[in-house]
């Protein structure tokens, strides 16, 4: 069978660029899809895409779509022919089912059958549905139309480039007659580019000053950038984001260095560095001590004679907006933070829940008693938490919303606030995302576990809990972000006294029910259960923690680890097939189990060789315990193995004798509270 190159250009208006690589990954996925349904295959793919448009490279496309056969069962032979041979009315309809006669149907079988070949279609036949419907399928969130037509798509078509090997497909799609004239560079090579071949597609561009490729044009502006920011003795700030953005929006590029004036560096850099990336798509530099330099990268989509121009033009363009920028700092600094607090009396929080300045009050609250309890200074959490939403008020953060907490950490230090309240503002909203940044300070660490936790607790007490995907309020995130702390950051506070606590502070505000703390900290827990699977730890593991209930998160993670550890030790899995066994007895005992054991009543070997065991271990993993090595605990417990074994071997437990049965339950129940100081083992079997 012979194979040939494919490609397909869809040229258009300017396409969105932050949404650019989306949807050419989306296109070549949709069109490796079509090919792969119709039988036709091939080597290799590719996309590639530029501001003005979307292509597929496919590699060796069979020509030809291979002949494919359909069977289809009819009735049982039986019921398809009447004593004298003769077809009937079951045998009839299968035949006009299947448009031929009935002597052509297949009766050698248990059932009727009919086997139809049908021959595989030309591919270049098949392509224009298959790319059409690939189109169709691509992620745009709203279509436009243009023109008289009703046509429509995500920005405006201008041509179409469809070949097999050397020769046109032939088609139609979006408005666009297929042929092999695409378009290069706007202003340097704005004459049509006839491809004469697939494979030469991207180096005709080439030559017209457009490099289709996106991962290329993206390494080339990448290199570039950083070769510039080391001549300027700097880093340059290029998030994955804006790197993709800017490549999406330049077919050939030319990066520029760029200035602006050093006073504006007296603003916060993170407003500088805001406004440059947000609304400019500027590449920031930074100096080795992560201060912002007064330099710029910009990317021109031209080959200019005098680049000295775009410079001015970029740096004219971009004061404004610095100026902005240190105009609402400067005015802010008018006013202290505490002055502002007035302002959020009249900012609704919740409307149930009050104001934002409510808010502010019982995280005061609730940091001060947090921090008590970590080691961390109550009187200055409190404060924190006091002027925590004070920024929401200013003109920076009505301008740059991102800097919230931010612009509160400048702010603070200008109003003469201790460091670490200043830092508290800002830590505050950490983690701000999944893996991202925790608190550096005892104080930080109080306002945001206080932040969350008050949150939690005000939006379960009016039954807005998330549901499904939606969770308007980040509920999910602020417990993933409560544990991660704890966890993390090794600070130790009992969630069940923090929860109490929180809900006590809005007992005045609304009407709580008595169990709304234990629902928000299984909440909490539950959060848990993904953390660990994401960890390689198997879900039985949790299970057994969770069922002893510890209150502390990071209390639960030493035991969790712990359980981890003893999995792999060789007497674990008979060890919790025992304590399964134990669980199980104790759960059917007919009389109340004492925890004493009478030793005049331990008649057999075995089960005074356990009860020794149990006594001696007693003595060993107290102190262990006590200081939370759960993994030695464990370890020295997986030696009671041997007689453990021993007793169920060689010991009835439900004896004749109702004192000693009931001694053995005293027995059984001690061993089980070894293992139960740590977790239930028994889940884990």
């Amino acid at each position: 069978m012979m194979q040939q190159d494919f490609l397909v250009e869809l040229g258009t208006e300017e396409l969105p660029p932050k949404s650019l690589k989306r949807l050419a990954e989306a296109f070549l996925s949709g069109v490796e899809k079509g090919l792969q349904e119709a039988g036709l295959n091939y080597t290799a793919a590719r996309f590639y895409a530029a501001p003005r448009r979307l292509a597929v490279l496919v590699d060796q496309l069979d020509t030809q779509q291979p002949d494919r056969s359909n069977q289809m069962d009819g009735p049982p032979v039986q019921a398809a022919f009447d004593a004298d041979g003769n077809p009937t009315k079951a045998a009839e309809g299968f035949a006009r089912k299947c448009g031929v006669d009935v002597s052509e149907l297949d009766s050698s079988g248990p059932k009727l059958r009919y086997v139809q070949t049908i021959p595989g279609q030309a591919c270049a036949q098949l392509l224009p549905e298959i790319i059409d419907n690939a189109l169709a399928a691509l992620p745009i969130p709203k279509r436009m139309r243009w023109g008289a037509g009703k046509t429509e798509f995500v920005r405006p078509t201008q041509w179409l480039v469809m070949l097999l090997g050397d020769s046109i497909v032939p088609a139609e799609i979006l408005c666009q007659r297929a042929d092999r004239s695409s378009r290069g560079h706007r202003f340097h090579h704005p004459d049509p580019v006839l491809i004469t071949t697939p494979a030469r597609y991207a180096e005709q561009l080439r030559d017209a000053y457009v490099i289709a490729d996106f991962a290329e044009r993206r390494e080339i502006i990448r290199q570039r950038v950083e070769e510039l920011a080391a001549a300027e003795q700097g880093t340059a700030i290029m998030p994955d984001s804006l790197l993709d953005e800017v490549t999406a929006l330049v077919e050939w590029p030319v990066s520029l260095v760029c200035s602006f004036e050093e006073r504006f560096l007296e603003v916060p850099q993170e407003a500088l560095i805001s406004t440059m990336q947000d609304n400019q798509k500027y590449f920031c530099l930074l100096d080795a001590n992560g201060k912002l330099l007064p330099r710029f990268i910009t990317v021109a989509n031209i080959v200019s004679s005098d680049p000295a121009q775009i410079i001015s033009g970029n740096e004219k363009v971009v004061r404004p907006r610095l100026t902005d920028a240190e105009f609402f700092f400067r005015q802010d600094k008018k006013n202290s933070l505490q002055e502002r607090n007035i302002q959020l009396a009249n900012v609704v929080f919740q409307a149930q829940l009050g104001s934002v300045y409510d808010k502010a009050l019982r995280v005061a609250g609730l940091a001060r008693f947090i921090a008590a309890r970590i080691s961390g200074d109550p009187d200055r959490a409190a404060r924190a938490g006091l002027l925590s939403k004070c920024d929401l008020a200013t003109e920076m953060v009505g301008e740059f919303p991102e800097l919230q907490g931010i612009a509160g950490y400048y702010y603070a230090l200008h109003d003469g606030e201790p460091e670490d309240v200043a830092l508290a503002l800002n830590e505050q909203y950490m983690p701000r995302s999944a893996g991202a940044e925790l608190p550096t300070t005892l104080t930080g660490s109080a306002v945001a576990l206080a932040d969350k936790l008050d949150t939690l607790v005000g939006i379960f007490a009016i039954g807005m809990l998330p549901t499904g995907s939606k969770d308007p309020y980040a509920l999910r995130r602020a417990a993933l972000g409560v544990v991660r702390i704890l966890i993390e950051k090794r600070l130790e506070l009992d969630l069940t006294t923090a929860l109490v606590f929180a809900v006590e502070q809005y007992a005045k505000k609304i009407t709580v029910t008595p169990d709304l703390a234990s629902q928000v900290q299984e909440f909490v827990f539950d959060r848990l259960r993904a953390r660990y699977e994401d960890e390689g730890i198997d879900v039985a593991v949790y299970q057994s923690v969770r069922t002893v209930a510890p209150a502390s998160p990071l209390d639960f993670d030493q035991r969790v680890q712990a359980v981890q550890h003893f999995r792999r030790l060789p007497e674990a899995q008979a060890l919790a097939a025992a304590n399964k066994r134990v669980s199980n007895l104790l759960a059917k005992a007919e009389m109340e189990v004492s925890p004493q054991i009478d030793q005049p009543l331990l008649v057999e070997p075995a089960e005074r060789s356990l009860a020794n065991a149990i006594a001696a271990a007693e003595q060993t993993v107290a102190p262990l315990a006590s200081s939370r090595d759960y993994s030695s605990t464990l370890e020295h417990l997986a030696t009671l193995r041997e007689p453990v074994d021993a007793f169920f071997d060689q010991v009835l437990v439900n004896a004749e004798d109702a004192q000693v049965r009931a001694n053995r339950y005293a027995l059984l129940a001690r061993l089980r509270g070894l293992f139960l100081g740590v977790a239930d083992i028994s889940l884990l079997g």
